[in-house]
């Protein structure tokens, strides 16, 4: 198994504020530590190319990003202030997830270590999100006739609403997202299904709710390949999400996940 990561791009931020970017580089080191990978097993991920993300997104917004020519109100969207290293951090983000891909072709599973920015639109960022990394991979597996069919499974506790407007229109690609209902961003994309959940939402309705989503999902989409949006903030200690979700009830939702894509054979 192989992970990729984007961190060894250090991203500056003013003291105070709010993103925790330093939890990609702690979980990377927590897995060596703990020998679920070894060191030669997790690899620096390239830059994503101009054409992988003129994919999803726009050569206008591409090319104010990287002259830094965006609006004061567009970075306060996108929660960072802009700098040429969160530029390449976002493009390598993105080229982890690719990575990622390719390596889930050839060996069943891949992973990128700070992937799923989902809340990134074709031509804006926001949520911390500046490229979609998925949309991006996703794209691009099915421009290289890699896959025909493929099913987007967001368990982050933000609906991931980039994503659902980018493939709104395109139905090789279904948008699986279960979410805070109550939760950023205010006003929701209509995924292809979309769980909205309460404040609150503990372990018992949160895996009941996301196992008929999963048997949903995967009998309507057929899909030959799965992105897997594992994200952390569920869990009940999280600054940014809202639900009561346990370690072990986390853990419980990554086993019905990889366990309805090995039911795919």
């Amino acid at each position: 198994m192989k992970a990729f990561y984007s961190d060894h791009v250090v991203l500056h931020l003013p003291l105070g504020h709010r993103f925790p970017a330093e939890k990609y580089r702690l979980l990377r080191e927590q897995i060596v530590r703990e020998g679920l990978l070894r060191t030669d097993e997790i690899l620096p991920a390239e830059p994503a190319t101009q054409a992988q993300l003129l994919r999803v997104h726009s050569a206008n917004y591409l090319e104010r990003l990287a002259q830094g020519r965006m609006t004061e109100r567009e970075m306060r969207r996108i929660g960072f202030p802009w700098s040429p290293a969160l530029i390449e951090r976002s493009r390598r983000s993105v080229g982890a997830t690719l990575a990622a891909s390719h390596t889930a072709l050839a060996e069943t599973v891949g992973i990128n270590l700070g992937g799923g920015t989902h809340h990134a639109h074709t031509d804006f960022g926001a949520g911390f999100c500046v490229f979609n990394d998925v949309a991006v991979a996703a794209r691009e597996l099915l421009a290289q006739g890699q896959v025909e069919r493929i099913l987007i499974v967001d368990c982050d506790g933000h609906q991931g609403d980039g994503t659902a407007a980018i493939f709104a229109d395109e139905s090789c690609v279904f948008t699986f997202s279960i979410h805070g209902q109550g939760n950023f961003p205010f006003r929701k994309a209509k995924s292809d299904l979309g769980i909205g959940l309460p404040d609150g939402c503990d372990d018992r309705a949160y895996l009941s709710a996301l196992e008929a989503g999963l048997a949903q999902a995967f009998d309507e989409s057929d899909p030959q390949f799965v992105f897997y949006l594992a994200g952390a903030d569920p869990f009940r200690e999280d600054t940014f999400g809202r639900m009561r979700l346990t370690k072990a009830g986390l853990a419980a939702r990554d086993r019905l996940v990889f366990g309805a894509c090995a039911d795919l054979g």
